[in-house]
């Protein structure tokens, strides 16, 4: 497979809570690939929190760090990218995304509130109805993650192992669609 890839960059796109990090773990180590994630990155680099850097500079200005590092992180080969869930946000982001192949981890909002309804170190879940906003951030960004190269569909019983092993699977019939373009 990471033959057929031949060194490009996955990055993982979707909600947050949609394991982008889990998954992007797995097949990192399945493609024999690095990987990274931009918000522990952003973190590392600011030495301070996503929920710091949003009450500090507001979201603004992390997406701002985040493109920032989204443009050095493409200019590097053979990495799984675990994006942050508004990285889809920006239109100069996706001039940075398709120098990889762009996987949308799709995943029901009933799904992401469940894993997310313990987790307070969501800024943007830090509302009255975590589920609305949820479902509206859905809303806003779903037209952006379609324009991903691939759509994974994921549903509650699937593990983390099975989501990875179906993007592995799906990912040959996106490379021949692409060559033959």
């Amino acid at each position: 497979m990471s033959s057929l890839l031949q060194g490009v960059n996955l990055y993982l796109i979707g909600m947050m809570g949609a394991g982008k990090t889990t998954v992007g773990h797995l097949l990192a180590k399945e493609l024999g690939y690095g990987f990274l994630d931009t918000d522990n990155v952003i973190a590392q680099a600011a030495k301070k929190s996503i929920n710091e850097i949003f009450a500090e500079a507001g979201e603004a200005g992390f997406r701002q760090i985040e493109s920032d590092v989204l443009a050095q992180v493409c200019s590097y080969t053979k990495l799984t990218v675990a994006t942050g869930g508004g990285i889809v946000l920006r239109r100069e982001n996706w001039s940075y995304l398709h120098h990889g192949l762009i996987v949308w981890l799709d995943v029901p909002v009933d799904i992401l509130y469940a894993r997310l309804a313990a987790d307070t170190t969501r800024p943007l879940l830090q509302d009255d109805d975590p589920q609305g906003k949820l479902r509206s951030l859905l809303e806003q960004r779903t037209p952006l993650y379609s324009q991903a190269d691939l759509r994974i569909c994921v549903n509650a019983e699937e593990t983390p192992e099975q989501i990875a092993h179906k993007i592995i699977q799906a990912i040959p019939s996106v490379l021949k669609q692409t060559a033959v373009n």
